[in-house]
């Protein structure tokens, strides 16, 4: 199999790479060269996929059985599909489940109505969720019976930028009483990157096309289970502190922006962890346990140069996390309730 993945060098982009070498297949990546280094064994073409000429160049090194594009901006990605069209079988363009309007209010799957975007909408014309349709409808039209659609729920596993597993780890080795919001009980849905690239490329190998909503199995973790794994993997420094909804609250907590992955049990979160990943499975998608992507997580975030990459001020946008004055606050007002 040959395989053109457009980024290829940071994450889930690196996963399909990782993998897909993993399987002997023959590997092209399409970047500018600037966001790390190249996989080795890869194929690496370099230039800007919002160049005409670059994406020209590019063409002559094909064809490939299949694309890989995780993209967010629709007439960016239909450039490409455009210009791979002739030189592609497949197209699999990674969503995710914010595509759809209902989520995390409602249960999502694959039949649930979506936002509406146009397949040559701007950066300017909608937000993350709404644009990634837009790209969706940009590879559907290019690609027609040969788009593979891909939307995953919350994504973990070494490499992750996205700050959230990345923060609790960092809070749990910096160790001392931590705050762990809700109950230990409560149960949640997460996948890792490189479940996704495996189920993605089978389904490539299989011919496959369609949409598929990829959140990981349900109820596969725990916050009791996930936060602890974070301490164990950080030398059990820590001490989980569980502080329930309201007391978070009160002291005007943020969820998800302060307190990574909390949810609280209100209406608008009330089915962030129950999104159907039922069609996936019955697929063929398989995922290991999520103590095992926390574990292999912390070892990527304390090798040299994980924190720079996971934290540095250039790295995108993320949960800002709880301040140590602020936890300390709420932990003394835990304490004053005896």
């Amino acid at each position: 199999m040959r395989l053109l993945v457009l980024g290829g060098s940071v994450f889930l982009g690196q996963a399909f790479v990782r993998e897909a070498l993993a399987r002997g297949w023959e590997v092209t990546t399409f970047n500018r060269g600037q966001s790390d280094r190249d996989e080795p064994g890869v194929e690496a073409v370099h230039g800007d996929r919002e160049r005409p000429e670059d994406l020209a160049r590019l063409v002559g090194s094909g064809p490939w059985d299949a694309v890989v594009d995780t993209g967010y901006v629709p007439r960016v990605i239909g450039a490409s599909v455009a210009a791979l069209a002739k030189s592609a079988a497949t197209y699999l363009y990674v969503s995710s489940i914010n595509a759809y309007p209902g989520f995390p209010e409602v249960p999502v799957d694959e039949d649930s109505p979506q936002h509406e975007c146009a397949p040559d909408a701007g950066p300017e014309d909608g937000d993350y969720g709404t644009l990634k349709v837009g790209c969706q409808r940009a590879v559907e039209e290019g690609f027609p019976g040969r788009a593979l659609i891909i939307q995953p729920g919350l994504i973990l596993g070494p490499g992750d930028r996205a700050r959230r597993t990345a923060w609790w780890l960092r809070r749990a080795a910096a160790g001392g009483r931590m705050v762990a919001p809700g109950a230990p009980d409560r149960e949640m849905q997460m996948i890792d990157a490189r479940d996704i690239a495996i189920f993605g490329l089978d389904r490539i190998a299989a011919g496959d096309s369609g949409r598929y909503l990829t959140s990981g199995t349900p109820a596969n973790t725990s916050w009791g289970e996930y936060l602890g794994t974070c301490v164990e993997a950080t030398g059990n420094k820590a001490e989980l502190v569980w502080v329930d909804d309201q007391l978070l609250f009160e002291h005007e907590v943020e969820p998800w922006t302060e307190l990574p992955l909390w949810s609280p049990l209100q209406e608008d979160f009330a089915a962030v962890w129950k999104p159907s990943s039922a069609k996936a499975i019955a697929a063929g998608l398989r995922c290991r346990p999520i103590a095992e992507s926390v574990r292999d997580t912390a070892a990527w975030l304390f090798a040299p140069g994980g924190m720079d990459i996971a934290f540095g001020d250039h790295r995108g946008t993320g949960p800002r996390g709880l301040t140590p004055e602020k936890e300390a606050a709420i932990l003394a007002a835990l304490d004053a309730r005896g």
